[in-house]
């Protein structure tokens, strides 16, 4: 089969012919109709220092997928062939203490497609049945492979899976990445009564993509400032900041808008991924303002993957957060979806499998 890997240590990426993978009996094997370009894909990429102390070429990349099941193991009861699947891409050992305690998404010895195995940029991958989500089979291929992205943006809103957590509540959304874009979506979806959205530059497609989302107020970080920023925040709660405040930038003064934005007593979700350590005033922004804090990994398996079923059902919230992908490209043509990411052109890159 045809599949773009990380071959060797560096720079970008190589489409080469490598054999077609095969199942276990309790795997499936997926013919991959739609894909999508991940930050984290950006990362193996450009081979950044997490890349360098993560990655062990060769490695087929790739993790946001969804396709066709073509072949089911022995033991797969569930699924059969021709099911439309996508692919929840942490994979778990269903024996560990987190695991065994309904804590699955922070597996101890958990591996990701396209990180630590074989990835989805190609044309056949073999996935556990246990991580093949079912799909609406109607459902547009290239909204099913963002399934896992859109997993993340609802996690880091309800990270104990409650809806009521967000409803009738103010929510600040730091970060306007495809992630970040979502979470304004399915705030709005939830019922959140304002969103205020913050993006880092002066990026107008994905200020105008927010506003498109349902943002009610988007502000550019680097054009505004973070002072100004948080008192338009206040000014427009009351004076009280926001009760729900989810950090997607991963940039220090992003997290600092974050908890100055914050009501006293407030909740913040930890998304974003900073590229080192820093300093911050822990007692000013934190503590004595008693704020409950949750780090985000992954989704909860498999609560939020229903709550993400749920709102695709939604005619109006699918047609919304199609507009989160702004190209549609062959997959020959990834370098080329890479570097429309990279010069921040796009949101979302989908693939089509069209080698």
């Amino acid at each position: 089969m045809e599949a773009w890997l990380k071959k060797t240590a560096g720079p970008g990426a190589e489409r080469d012919t490598v054999a077609k993978p095969t199942i276990e009996d309790t795997d499936v094997l997926v013919e991959v109709k739609a894909a999508s370009i991940c930050g984290t894909d950006v990362h193996i990429f450009e081979w950044d220092d997490w890349a360098a102390g993560r990655i062990k070429p060769p490695l087929i990349i790739g993790h946001e997928m969804s396709g066709e099941i073509i072949k089911v193991g022995s033991r797969v009861k569930h699924l059969q062939k021709g099911d439309m699947v996508s692919a929840e891409t942490h994979i778990v050992d269903q024996t560990c203490l987190q695991c065994l305690t309904g804590r699955e998404h922070v597996c101890r010895n958990m591996t990701i497609l396209g990180v630590d195995r074989a990835g989805v940029f190609a044309e056949y991958v073999a996935i556990p049945a246990h991580n093949a989500w079912k799909n609406d089979p109607d459902l547009d291929p290239r909204v099913a492979a963002i399934q896992e992205p859109l997993g993340n943006a609802v996690h880091t809103l309800l990270p104990r899976g409650n809806v009521e957590d967000i409803a009738g509540r103010n929510v600040a959304v730091i970060g306007m990445g495809p992630i970040g874009l979502m979470a304004v979506a399915a705030a709005k979806e939830l019922g959140a009564a304002k969103v205020f959205a913050t993006a880092g530059g002066r990026n107008k497609t994905r200020m105008q993509l927010a506003e498109k989302m349902g943002a009610d107020h988007v502000f550019s970080a680097r054009e505004e400032g973070r002072d100004a920023i948080v008192s338009a925040i206040r000014n427009a709660t009351d004076g009280n900041g926001v009760d729900v405040a989810v950090e997607m930038s991963g940039h220090p003064d992003g997290l600092v808008t974050c908890f100055e934005s914050l009501t006293a007593g407030g909740r913040v979700g930890l998304l974003g991924v900073f590229p080192k350590p820093f300093e911050v005033d822990i007692n000013r922004l934190m503590i004595f303002k008693a704020a409950t804090i949750y780090g985000i990994s992954g989704r909860l398996m498999y609560r939020t993957w229903y709550q993400v079923r749920g709102l695709l059902s939604r005619p109006q919230f699918q047609k919304k957060i199609s507009q989160v992908i702004t190209h549609t490209l062959p997959i020959k043509d990834i370098e080329k979806g890479f570097d429309l990411i990279l010069t921040k052109k796009a949101a979302k890159v989908a693939l089509t499998p069209d080698w």
